[in-house]
């Protein structure tokens, strides 16, 4: 049977509850356990796939293609592997499935209440995220205490006392603030939240105190016992140089004695050699690249997070620094490409959705092909190669993507009717689709071409697998203009056009994929790898 480790947050939001489940999950890991990992969201959207990035931060796809969380990419990042649709799930599925299943008649004209009947649901789901491992550490969102989380904190807390559960750890992420004016930091705000989680009826085991100094030893004393807890489970997590330190630091604390002595895993001992080489590369590298990252939801960096977090792994296996210069797409638009983008070594051009700043987009990749800067494009980045290319080199004017000009006379980037999503099954969209679950989402094939910077990237594989996550595709009728002009096609899956390179030109590579949802530290994507390569070595 799985044992259960829970992550619950108080005080306040954005401590870290994420990268807090996914430290103790890597460390487990590491020391030969079979970890499941698990984000419970009770915001009521079915999914993030219709918010906006500036809203919730960047939409995860998993390689089934489910719209997730960001912490599920932090997951993946961190334990090197690949989790599915299961390990993310919202109060929406939990409240869809119930009301379908009492519209079939599945409860036999009971009446539906929140317990038992959503929070056996919620259970349900949490057991079958566990299937199969040793440990599932299941981090829940938002804070103690929110009127929406609380189905799922009884659940949790009925967890406990389950006969098909073989252990259950809670572990408590919570503020501790530093009062300047009175010279000390409080412990009250961590007292009142524990003490909200003990009304609900769970004691949490451990306390992840976030703080921005170290914690006295009379304070962390103070601390354990006012909460209940063991001295050595009251954990500092202080602010790091590194996302990917967190682990190191917890495991400096023995972060994982009091967890295996509750859960009765023996004596474990994590090899973080290879882990710990990587951390030091970032936080102390050897060299520098600077990466002109050309972007429109800027106002919020974590709009992008996979695709930052990768360019780190790429720069901690190349020994160097990736400083990322934040372009603007608008931007250029008003004071041009060479003045925001003349001191980069690359220029990497973000995917998206809408037409504002796609003309300073495009103005970028005009800049990056014809001054032979190092490029990738991504997705949309992609797909605007192809506008530029069209444009500029063919000299097709108004050519454009039916997305921002359905009337356009050379639509490079067009609808397709009729695709085969990613379970293998025909699929249908139009202009007037749901936005909701009419994207081209998960992990697909594509074959490489022989003698492509991107088979060479992938170090020589015939077929590579990477994610989609879009709704428009390059038109295969302007394919033979493209290729007598230079550009050529270098990847393809079942006919769809992936990607694209061009000839003469250092480094230049448009990828239809999101390769940075398959970047992990220990593993970076090959092709934003390469990528960050061609950069530091551009002349």
């Amino acid at each position: 049977m799985t044992k259960f480790i829970f992550v619950t947050g108080g005080v306040l939001s954005s401590l870290g509850k994420g990268i807090t489940a996914a430290s103790i999950g890597t460390l487990l890991k590491h020391a030969g356990k079979n970890i499941g990992m698990l984000k419970i969201d009770p915001y009521i959207n079915v999914d993030p796939g219709t918010m906006s990035p500036l809203e919730h931060g960047e939409v995860f796809v998993t390689k089934d293609g489910a719209e997730t969380d960001l912490d599920i990419g932090n997951y993946e990042r961190f334990l090197d592997k690949s989790f599915l649709k299961t390990s993310n799930f919202t109060t929406g599925q939990v409240y869809s499935s119930v009301i379908e299943r009492e519209r079939a008649g599945g409860y036999l004209g009971q009446t539906i209440q929140v317990v038992p009947h959503i929070v056996g649901e919620i259970v349900k789901r949490i057991k079958a995220a566990g299937e199969g491992h040793d440990i599932l550490v299941v981090e829940l969102g938002g804070t103690v205490g929110d009127i929406e989380g609380l189905p799922f904190m009884e659940a949790i807390r009925q967890m406990k006392h389950d006969d098909e559960v073989a252990g259950t750890f809670f572990v408590h992420v919570t503020l501790i603030p530093y009062i300047k004016a009175a010279g000390e930091m409080k412990s009250k705000p961590t007292q009142h939240s524990v003490q909200e989680l003990r009304r609900i009826g769970i004691t949490p085991q451990m306390i992840i105190a976030r703080s921005e100094n170290a914690l006295p030893k009379t304070f962390k004393k103070k601390l354990a016992m006012s909460c209940d807890v063991a001295p050595d489970s009251v954990i500092e997590a202080l602010d790091a140089a590194s996302i990917y330190d967190v682990p190191m630091s917890f495991l400096r604390q023995n972060i994982l004695k009091p967890i295996s002595k509750e859960l009765e895993l023996g004596e474990i001992v994590p090899d973080m050699q290879e882990w710990d080489s990587l951390v030091k590369k970032i936080v102390q590298p050897k060299g520098k690249v600077v990466i002109g990252f050309v972007g429109k939801y800027l106002a919020l960096k974590e709009s992008y997070k996979s695709l930052t977090e990768a360019l780190i792994h790429a720069g901690a296996h190349l020994d160097s620094r990736v400083e990322i210069c934040w372009v603007d797409s608008e931007e250029i638009e008003e004071r041009g490409a060479e003045t925001l983008l003349n001191d980069c070594d690359g220029i990497l051009v973000a995917g998206g959705f809408g037409s504002r700043g796609i003309e300073g987009k495009i103005q970028a990749i005009e800049y990056a092909r014809v001054n032979k800067v190092p490029y990738l494009g991504i997705c949309l980045g992609m797909q605007l190669t192809l506008v530029e290319y069209a444009r500029n080199v063919l000299g097709l004017e108004g050519a454009n993507s039916v997305e921002f000009d359905e009337n356009t006379p050379h639509p490079m980037i067009y609808l397709i009717d009729n695709f085969l999503d990613q379970s293998g099954g025909m699929q249908l969209r139009t202009h007037q689709s749901p936005m909701g679950g009419t994207l081209r989402l998960g992990e697909y094939p594509c074959d490489t071409k022989e003698g492509s910077l991107l088979r060479q990237a992938y170090n020589g594989q015939k077929t590579i697998y990477e994610r989609h996550r879009h709704r428009y595709e390059a038109n295969p009728a302007y394919r033979q203009q493209l290729e007598d002009a230079g550009m050529i096609v270098t990847g393809e899956s079942d006919g769809l056009i992936e990607t694209v390179e061009i000839q003469g030109h250092p480094w230049f590579l448009g990828v239809q994929f999101h390769p940075e949802f398959t970047s992990r530290l220990q593993t970076p994507n090959p092709s934003i790898l390469a990528f960050v390569n061609a950069s530091l070595n551009a002349e």
